[in-house]
Formats: structure tokens, sequence, C-alpha cells
């Protein structure tokens, strides 16, 4: 089943699930902000990704530039971070089949489903 990372306060988030609606196909909401990721979920879905946790960050946030910026960091750090304060977390996260997107631009949905 294709599964979504969402943020209802997001508009490229609810135009993901738009998409999605629209396609007609069976898909599970997660609102990762109140059902929190662990770490071992996290790390799951950088995998599926293929990308470094790193890329997954959203840099622009105010957590992220007063608490982490400029400092460095491995891997493992990072996820915590990211799992400690999950409004860094990239979104929306489409997942389908061990493959997964981060739906920006939300058309990029569409190679997974």
């Amino acid at each position: 089943m294709i599964k979504i990372y969402h943020n209802p306060r997001c508009s490229k988030s609810r135009q993901a699930v738009e998409l999605l609606e629209k396609t007609g196909k069976e898909f599970e909401i997660i609102k990762y902000l109140e059902a929190k990721f662990t770490r071992e979920s996290l790390m799951e879905v950088v995998q599926f990704l293929n990308i470094a946790p790193i890329e997954l960050v959203r840099k622009n946030e105010k957590i992220w530039k007063e608490n982490f910026k400029g400092t460095p960091m491995s891997d493992p750090e990072i996820v915590s971070a990211m799992v400690n304060n999950p409004k860094l977390i990239e979104r929306p996260i489409v997942i389908h089949k061990n493959k997964a997107v981060i739906g920006r631009p939300t058309s990029d949905i569409l190679s997974i489903i």
C-alpha cells in the first residue's frame, strides 16, 4: 500500500494527498508530527529515498538554524535530530513498494506509484 508522511499544515503535502486521491489508488496517511518516527523507521525511509540523511533535513527551519547549522554531524546524529525534532523532516514523503520520493514537486510522486 502507498504511504504518505503528511503534514496537513503544508500546502505541498496537501497537494500530494490530492494527487493520490485523484489516482484512485488506496493509500495511508501518516501524520508524522503526531505519529513520530523512530530512529529505525526514519532510517528505513532514508534508505527507500536512497539519499543521505542530511538531504531530508529542512535547513531553513528555525530549529535547524538555531541548534544544528554549521555543526559537524554524523548521519546517526542527523537522524536523531530529525527524530527529536520532526519539523526538520522534508515533506511530503510518499512510499510505495520499497521506493520513496519527497513530493517536491508533487509530480515526482507519479514516478513510484
